[in-house]
């Protein structure tokens, strides 16, 4: 019992009254999340994911700093028992998924009843932007998990029940080593939890915290190559990627952009469930006060980030650390408006299937990454690369060129193709000086010389058809070489672009330079 007799919902108490509507939420979270399983590693990262599952070292971006060492060794445990990267990773993120439902319904049924519960399990049931990372291999799904159980935990704390101080701590803990950003984004909602709580069990869940991280982060650095390794790629990628597009050395207009590209994500993410506020009446309950204040803690810190540091469409999957707190605030609005719509029940239980319908079509369909539709037309493209290809030549004789693209860039090229040699264009800056990225047999190396061997002819590895970043790579290519030295091959219906060896100088003419 919480402070002012409000009981607080118990996994015992969910067994006796809702087991059958969380035990349906459960498994048809599972259910629908393995039938549109991808098949391939779908983006960049998934593929650094599995390379770290091979070999752990973030220097070479297996998987990329800053590491997800905890995530990376959950995969590597997955893949012994199946024995293939994706799937095993696939595999978590669908037990994400369904612990994720879980403690979200449990939340719900605290705060708003089992009508406002069942609703907000289905939210995320029919969630699109949740049914993709459930789908994918991803770290997106897990943080949404350790989001609704660090939630639930917090409040609990919040009520005063400090025993869970200690569970709370070495969560919050072990969801830093699987992202390590869960720290910054979570953290203060655990901080926010103790303000009534005993000094002696704060100093106790500060030191549980701290020891938890200490277990995983030491191992870490050990596996990374020491502490200049690790941070030395950590700077590395900061300065290459997020440093450059932050609210202190870009225009106000940055940050306006990204908070709208936020608001389209949560369409992404709840569909046509994005419209329950409209629906539900205002009432003023002075006993929300502090769910409201509660929720604010819990959802402030990432989107203060994503809103002035840090966001781009593609990693939309940083939203899902706020898919729990959303899908109970909207799960209790659509309680309200079902309760209080003058509409009859026949008519208001056909709007809720119209909307999961509406939900379902956008998870299928919509032209965007995050669907069904573009995973499977992504995995055609990818087969028919990977088939036609080596048509082109043989491994000891072609060499493959490939982009730092999320979709079909060097990552797949070397992944897919194993026997051939595959490097990064362009060449990239390091805090240890300009490197090549190269990847043969599923692992990476760095280069600092162009690579010696009986090649005649490098290929380009071709992006997606209608992305205009190849089309720009593609003109790069022919202002450096010269016309005549670029062949273009038709083959199981892709174009690929060649040329010889000799002109690779000309590609990366630092390391050339340096060679001489």
């Amino acid at each position: 019992m919480a402070p002012g007799g409000t009981p607080i919902a118990t996994m015992t108490d969910v067994i006796h009254r809702q087991k059958l509507e969380l035990s349906l939420l459960a498994g048809s979270v599972a259910i629908s999340r393995f039938a549109f399983r991808s098949h391939d590693l779908y983006d960049l990262d998934s593929v650094n994911f599995a390379l770290g599952i091979g070999r752990f070292d973030p220097r070479a971006h297996q998987p990329h700093p800053p590491g997800y060492f905890l995530y990376v060794c959950l995969g590597r445990l997955v893949n012994t028992l199946v024995h293939d990267a994706n799937l095993a990773l696939v595999l978590v993120s669908i037990a994400a998924g369904i612990a994720s439902v879980i403690f979200i319904y449990l939340l719900a049924l605290d705060w708003f009843g089992q009508r406002a519960a069942g609703f907000a399990g289905l939210l995320f049931l029919f969630s699109p932007l949740s049914w993709f990372h459930g789908t994918v291999a991803l770290t997106y799904s897990v943080e949404a998990f350790f989001s609704a159980l660090l939630g639930y935990l917090c409040w609990r704390i919040d009520r005063g029940e400090g025993n869970f101080i200690l569970p709370a701590a070495i969560l919050l803990g072990i969801s830093a080593g699987v992202r390590p950003s869960s720290l910054l984004f979570l953290g203060p909602l655990f901080l926010y939890s103790l303000r009534h709580a005993a000094v002696k069990r704060i100093l106790l869940g500060g030191t549980a915290l701290a020891l938890t991280l200490v277990a995983w982060f030491l191992p870490m650095i050990w596996a990374s190559g020491g502490f200049d390794a690790y941070f030395g790629a950590l700077v590395s990628l900061w300065r290459l990627v997020p440093s450059r597009d932050t609210v202190f050395n870009s225009s106000p207009a940055t940050s306006m952009a990204r908070a709208c590209v936020i608001v389209f994500i949560c369409f992404l993410c709840f569909g046509a469930a994005t419209l329950a506020p409209l629906g539900a009446r205002r009432r003023s309950i002075p006993a929300d006060t502090g769910k409201k204040i509660f929720t604010a803690v819990w959802m402030a810190p990432a989107l203060c980030f994503f809103t002035f540091i840090f966001l781009k469409f593609v990693n939309s999957g940083y939203l899902l650390l706020l898919a729990a707190p959303a899908s109970i605030w909207l799960g209790s609005w659509t309680a309200e408006w079902y309760e209080h719509c003058a509409w009859p029940r026949p008519l208001k239980r056909a709007a809720i299937g119209i909307c999961a319908v509406a939900n379902v079509l956008i998870f299928l369909a919509f032209p965007a990454y995050c669907s069904y539709r573009s995973v499977r037309q992504f995995e055609t493209q990818l087969d028919g690369i990977r088939t036609a290809l080596p048509q082109l030549g043989a491994p000891n004789d072609l060499l493959i060129l490939g982009f730092d693209s999320h979709f079909l860039g060097h990552r797949h090229a070397g992944y897919y193709l194993p026997g051939y040699l595959t490097l990064q264009y362009p060449e990239v800056k390091l805090t240890e000086g300009t490197r090549i990225f190269a990847m043969q047999g599923r692992d990476t190396s760095l280069l600092t010389a162009l690579p010696a061997g009986s090649y005649n002819r490098f290929v380009v590895f071709p992006l997606p058809g209608t992305d205009g970043e190849y089309q720009r790579y593609l003109e790069t290519f022919r202002k450096l070489l010269p016309a005549r030295d670029l062949t273009y091959v038709d083959a199981g219906g892709h174009q690929f672009v060649t040329g010889p060896i000799a002109d690779l100088p000309l590609l990366f003419p630092t390391i050339a330079q340096a060679a001489h």
